[in-house]
């Protein structure tokens, strides 16, 4: 006999190399968890929300560099998939989804959960297509993941629940020719963009995650410009450790050295990045940015020279044009600059350290006097986890803490929804990082709204005994959202969050449940939470009027943050 089109479609994901499929069981999807069931070598790990699911698949992709699998059956099912999908969309990272759909003959029928696939994953997908004959089969799947892989996204394929167990029409097995061209610009580009960068006084790398295949190239180019290296969050991972060049990130979440290093160059190279915010690019300056995507040169910013292609090869071709620059005075000016704000940095994680006067008049209100400081937390998570630990953040507060606390020394790896910015991203990504690395230690940086969100994924981190260390920042606030307002001089408001103890909630789940109150026992509890075998959720009451300053604050910033103090403590909120 030949084999269904089920058998068809994981079959030639277990040759892919997929090890684990995400997703929620259902009716339309039995004939494939049915042959992912009799299929050794391919696992099946079932999900309580399939977005959680989707954030896993993309976790793995991003890790592994290669195609990460969620499934969702008929309506509903799919149609959680969608945020998750889209953080992997945003992260131009490979994934494959499998939906169910109804019964062929009923396509079309409004029939009970009908969902138009095609339609509703259009803006996220490269890729999306309904199988509608066994015949489609496997040259259908054969193009959603090329496409995928191909393009760096989501592919979408539909699987009508009558269809699964039906047997496909061309049983072979499945070809896919994946291999990637590695490309570089002409020549007279290269000529081009030297002689720009020869002639400055003064350049700035910007250095993004598309170079990270490429750091001895990218050190050798710092190291003959004498340019100071400003990272995107994601090139932490990469470029933060050894690094005599680099000054950190810019940004809301960077330091006041990188942004100055941006704005007193007179010439910015750009390496392997679309970092999206223009507000703080330098305004009157020489750029050359390197992109494999062509379409990303001066998106952001205008570019005198854009060169398309791979930062490693373009490097490779480019190193040997530019001239050694001798003075070193921008490159040093930014280092001094970055270390004098580290140091100010340091004393911040410091357990002792005095809260801020609101601090102080907030916690003689309400008597919170006991919270940790965030970035002492943040900074005990750096001292004692592993050097080759895995790093996920939520979006917020979380992923500001850890980007100016955890360094990524070592082998450590780092991923977050850092270009959809969707909450709740931290703990299923830590869920699929710990199946793709089962011996080395996970940590999610969790926002205590975050993490509540995808609540029910606790169990399946229990179900599956991952021993995924959960480490909550929980000031009882939607904290981004909270210093949003008040620098807009907006008293909070809708932000407090009316938290259970979560650490008794994960005990109840059988999970090993820490909770700190106090900051003298922050250092034990944290080196316990990451040493305890099996998975930890360490709950710790962060101080909620913490603010992360940016490394341009502006004055109206403080004047409305000022403003929205005042009517947050004046009887009546209005003063």
């Amino acid at each position: 006999m030949a084999r269904t089109v089920a058998h068809v479609i994981v079959d030639a994901l277990k040759d892919l190399g997929v090890e684990h499929v995400f997703g929620v069981v259902g009716d339309a999807l039995n004939p494939l968890t049915d042959a992912i069931r009799t299929t050794e070598g391919l696992s099946w790990v079932g999900c309580r929300h399939e977005e959680a699911a989707a954030f896993a698949a993309g976790a793995q992709s991003q890790l592994s560099g290669t195609l990460g699998v969620c499934m969702g059956t008929v309506g509903p099912g799919s149609v959680h998939l969608l945020n998750g999908l889209y953080d992997a969309a945003k992260s131009r990272t490979p994934v494959l989804a499998i939906c169910g759909q109804v019964p062929l003959s009923e396509i079309g029928s409004d029939y009970f959960q009908e969902v138009d696939n095609d339609l509703l994953f259009r803006d996220v997908a490269v890729y999306r297509a309904t199988v509608t004959s066994p015949d489609q089969m496997p040259r259908m799947l054969e193009s959603a993941v090329r496409a995928a892989v191909s393009q760096g996204g989501v592919a979408v394929l539909t699987v009508p629940g009558d269809l699964g167990d039906r047997e496909a029409g061309e049983d072979r097995p499945a070809r896919f020719a994946l291999d990637r061209a590695v490309t570089r610009p002409d020549d007279p580009a290269l000529v081009a963009a030297a002689e720009l960068l020869n002639a400055a006084s003064r350049v700035t790398l910007l250095v993004g995650r598309g170079a990270r295949d490429a750091r001895t190239e990218v050190l050798r180019a710092a190291e003959l410009l004498s340019a100071p290296m400003v990272l995107t969050l994601k090139a932490k991972e990469g470029f933060e450790d050894d690094n005599a060049f680099q000054v950190g990130q810019t940004g809301l979440i960077g330091n006041p050295a990188a942004g100055h290093a941006l704005d007193h160059g007179d010439a910015l190279l750009m390496l392997g990045t679309d970092f999206p915010y223009r507000d703080w690019y330098p305004k009157d300056c020489k750029v050359v940015q390197i992109d494999t995507r062509e379409e990303h040169l001066g998106r952001r910013v205008p570019v005198d020279v854009g060169l398309a292609g791979d930062v490693g090869a373009t490097l490779r071709a480019l190193l040997p044009l530019l001239k050694a620059a001798p003075d070193r005075a921008h490159l040093d000016d930014a280092r001094e600059r970055f270390a004098h704000w580290r140091e100010g940095q340091s004393r911040l994680a410091d357990t002792g350290h005095d809260h801020r006067w609101t601090g102080r008049l907030r916690a003689a209100l309400d008597n919170r006097g006991h919270d940790v400081r965030p970035e002492a937390l943040a900074a005990a998570v750096d001292a004692y986890a592993d050097d080759d630990a895995v790093f996920t953040s939520d979006t917020g507060m979380a992923t500001v803490w850890l980007s100016r606390f955890v360094t990524m020394r070592g082998t450590r790896r780092l991923i977050g929804s850092y270009n959809l910015g969707s909450m709740a991203n931290a703990m299923p990504q830590a869920l699929g990082a710990q199946l793709w690395a089962p011996d080395r230690q996970v940590v999610a940086f969790c926002g205590d709204g975050g993490l509540s969100m995808l609540l029910g994924d606790l169990m399946t981190i229990k179900t599956y005994r991952l021993p995924v260390k959960l480490v909550v920042f929980d000031n009882r606030r939607l904290g981004m959202v909270k210093l949003e307002q008040e620098q807009a001089g907006l008293p909070e408001f809708g932000t407090e969050l009316d938290n259970p103890d979560f650490a008794a909630v994960a005990t109840a789940l059988g999970i090993t449940g820490i909770r700190v109150t106090d900051p003298a026992e922050l250092h034990d509890s944290v080196r316990r939470a990451l040493r305890t075998p099996g998975p930890v959720l360490l709950d710790v009451l962060t101080n909620p009027e913490e603010v992360a300053v940016p490394g341009k604050p502006t004055v109206a910033q403080g004047w409305g943050y000022a403003i929205a103090k005042v009517k947050e403590i004046l009887p009546g909120g209005e003063g």
